[in-house]
């Protein structure tokens, strides 16, 4: 067990008890934390292989999934799957475009609310083509979405009316953005998912309580190939919560201008695609749970790391249940 130090960062309201009955389960379900992930969703069209293919060859794919995609949208499915409330919200394309269409469907039969979806007249979402190694590595080929990029909210304060928490990626920097000050205004956690390369003064980092940035990312945005001092150059510039994931390398953040580290839990990975987003979501929710930044990182790494047991990106999302046994068995 991963020792506790001393919180700087809010706490917020606490998870329910255990030993609940049925009826109990059902009451803390619909007053559970509700999360607002927004940001980009797109389709993924993933095969396993065992090995990549060269240029010109060809190989045999032993599993194929069409499935959801993209950082707020398979955030929004961890959520969702870990029983908190959830709702999306990002630029999609209009009425005309299957693919957004598709997306939109799979999301609600996740008990997801697409009510802060923007659907934009013709418009298309991405589409990526990933390839699943035998070790569980991807190559991923997109096609990106058209006239998606202006796209704002309709209504970021009614969309924040009942959140309990933000999550957001940088992925359309204009429409989160909109989203972030709403929250700041209501003084709930915005945490930022730093998965594209930006500037260190990027004022949308600014707006978020917890940035927490792939380590590809990080090192992209700060021009430093060690996570540490990437850290620290962030901190330079905003004054929050600031870590970096690593896949099995685990996650690095600094506590009071000190790096400090956890370790990835160590699991047999079929598919790591999906994984940082899976991490993001339940840190997410762990942090409106009321749950410390430590106990939210080892429940969020358990996340993600579980999620890399199954084939098929964000549809391979752990439940709560399996997540609680696993830590019940590292511990």
């Amino acid at each position: 067990m991963i020792p506790k130090s001393g919180n700087r960062f809010p706490a917020f309201a606490k998870p329910a008890s255990a030993g609940e009955g049925r009826s109990d389960k059902i009451m803390r379900n619909q007053n559970a934390p509700k999360i607002l992930c927004a940001g980009i969703a797109v389709q993924d069209i993933v095969m396993r292989v065992q090995n990549f293919p060269a240029p010109g060859a060809k190989v045999p794919a032993s599993e194929f999934i069409v499935t959801g995609g993209g950082c707020a949208a398979n955030a929004a499915v961890t959520v969702a799957r870990l029983k908190g409330r959830v709702v999306f919200a990002g630029p999609l394309g209009g009425g005309n475009d299957a693919v957004s269409e598709r997306i939109v469907a799979d999301l609600t039969a996740e008990g997801i609310d697409c009510s802060g979806a923007v659907r934009v007249a013709g418009g298309t979402a991405s589409v990526s083509l990933i390839l699943i190694d035998a070790r569980g590595e991807k190559t991923i080929a997109t096609r990106r979405g058209i006239g998606l990029g202006k796209a704002l909210p309709a209504d970021a304060d009614k969309l924040l009316a009942d959140a309990d928490a933000v999550l957001v990626d940088n992925r359309f920097p204009e429409f989160v953005t909109a989203v972030c000050r709403a929250a700041r205004l209501r003084n709930i956690p915005v945490v930022i998912d730093l998965d594209q390369a930006t500037r260190v003064d990027d004022p949308l980092l600014a707006l978020g309580t917890h940035v927490i940035a792939s380590a590809e990312a990080l090192r992209a945005t700060t021009g430093l190939d060690d996570d540490r001092a990437g850290l620290r150059r962030l901190a330079e510039q905003l004054k929050c919560f600031l870590a970096v994931t690593d896949g099995p390398h685990g996650v690095t953040w600094l506590d009071a201008g000190h790096a400090r580290h956890m370790p990835a839990f160590k699991v047999e990975a079929i598919d790591s695609l999906g994984a940082g987003d899976a991490f993001h979501g339940a840190f997410t929710l762990a942090l409106a749970e009321g749950r410390d930044v430590e106990d939210a990182m080892r429940f969020a790494g358990a996340t993600a790391a579980l999620k890399c047991t199954k084939f098929g990106g964000a549809s391979g999302a752990p439940t709560r249940a399996e997540v609680e046994e696993f830590l019940k068995r590292q511990s």
